[in-house]
């Protein structure tokens, strides 16, 4: 075998992991939440910086507020997921970087003293940590339905502020008897791998 983690766990996280359209209703815990966080901040950012906000969605208060922005294909997976979580990009992590990078403190002011040299940055690296956060809720037993089909400045006027740009919405939970669609399909390694 080429790879070293467990085929059973390569299925978990990839093969056999899908998008999740469906629910149980088996309530997802702040014990489970925590542990995925603790396992997924561990994946690797540029100047370990660490720009991803996630956003509980837990109140029916605040879940009818979101289902408000959700596309109309989106809003009955978003009503009744047991969590819902809204991940964002905090444009101001820059701030961290002392803590984060202190070998080299000065990054802060050095690359990412203005708001335009942080967006991008800020973009990228949490949507980095997204995906990582999407497979530790895989390896938590559970599954996602990450969802780009809502209102992007809606979500940010009602949820978060001008400093956090929304990435995408994330339905989290035990999957329910009818929650996949069929697998599709997927690029073969010569379609995407070249070697100079």
């Amino acid at each position: 075998m080429s790879l070293v983690l467990d085929p059973t766990a390569q299925d978990l996280l990839f093969r056999e992991a899908r998008t999740a359209n469906t629910f149980t209703d088996e309530p997802v815990t702040e014990e489970q939440v925590q542990a995925i966080y603790d396992l997924v901040k561990y994946g690797p950012t540029a100047f370990n910086q660490s720009p991803l906000r996630i956003t509980l969605v837990r109140s029916a208060e605040a879940r009818e507020r979101l289902v408000q922005h959700m596309a109309e294909g989106n809003q009955p997976k978003t009503a009744t997921a047991p969590l819902v979580a809204i991940l964002s990009a905090d444009n101001e992590f820059h701030e961290e970087l002392p803590h984060l990078f202190p070998h080299f403190p000065q990054a802060k002011d050095v690359f990412f003293a203005e708001r335009p040299s942080r967006e991008g940055p800020a973009a990228m690296n949490a949507a980095l940590q997204a995906a990582y956060f999407i497979i530790g809720v895989r390896a938590a037993g559970l599954a996602a339905g990450p969802m780009t089909g809502f209102d992007f400045r809606g979500v940010q006027k009602e949820f978060l502020d001008d400093d956090h740009t929304p990435l995408m919405v994330v339905n989290i939970g035990r999957p329910a008897e009818d929650a996949w669609l069929p697998r599709l399909p997927r690029l073969t390694f010569d379609q995407v791998i070249t070697t100079v």
